[in-house]
């Protein structure tokens, strides 16, 4: 059984919580793309809903899916957000950012009265720090926030956007750039985040702590649905 098969079914299960009426949040990423897709099948069958992406390239596939979109000048609140992760603990502690949408992905998840994850049977670890962890920071000495980081125990690379661009800096969707942090492992990832988002210039961090309901996941050919362990 293919990753990618079981990033299909996950989504695609996580995909028909999606009820008439709902204004939901659409997630970035390669397994939020056929959560998206399904979305799509069903508002061509009839389905009404209204959604908000999580970043450009969401929002362009929306667009060609014809699925209406809203943003927050327009709601407030959501009543579900479908995304994917990095990797989650047993307590549904996620890491993400991978895509490089973190800092969107959390407002939208915020914004959401329920955020469901959707992930293929690699991103489910006893301990998240196995993924490089991503932190949003302003452009403007991000080499001081990188040094602050690194000086609590982690190799920290700052993201490129690859050779097509010259090897430049990867830029997200609000001009940030990412740094993607290796601690090894995380024991306690929400210390971790109030402990970097203390530090001056991170925008935001990638982990996502006691935000999701559930997480759908891709197993072979079924998908189980996993609430966080008490």
């Amino acid at each position: 059984m293919s990753i990618d098969r079981e990033k299909q079914l996950a989504a695609e299960a996580a995909a028909e919580l999606v009820q008439g009426g709902m204004t939901i949040g659409l997630g970035t990423g390669s397994t939020a793309v056929h959560a998206v897709r399904r979305i799509g099948e069903r508002v061509r069958a009839g389905l009404r809903i209204r959604a908000l992406p999580t970043s450009r390239a969401t929002e362009a596939l929306a667009r060609e899916l014809a699925i209406p979109l809203v943003d927050f000048s327009q709601v407030v609140t959501l009543d579900l957000t479908l995304d994917g992760a990095d990797e989650f603990d047993p307590h549904l502690n996620l890491t993400k950012g991978g895509g490089g949408a973190l800092f969107r992905e959390k407002i939208v998840a915020a914004a959401s009265r329920e955020l469901v994850i959707f992930a293929d049977s690699s991103k489910r670890v006893p301990e998240l720090g196995r993924f490089p962890l991503p932190l949003e920071v302003n452009p403007f000495g991000w080499q001081v926030v990188a040094a602050k980081v690194a000086a609590l125990g982690a190799e920290v690379s700052l993201r490129q956007a690859g050779q097509q661009a010259g090897n430049a800096p990867f830029v997200t969707d609000n001009q940030g750039y990412i740094l993607d942090c290796r601690f090894g492992r995380i024991p306690d990832p929400p210390a971790l985040h109030r402990q970097l988002s203390g530090i001056t210039g991170v925008v935001e961090t990638g982990l996502f702590c006691g935000m999701a309901k559930e997480v759908f996941l891709g197993e072979g050919e079924r998908v189980l649905r996993l609430s966080p362990r008490p």
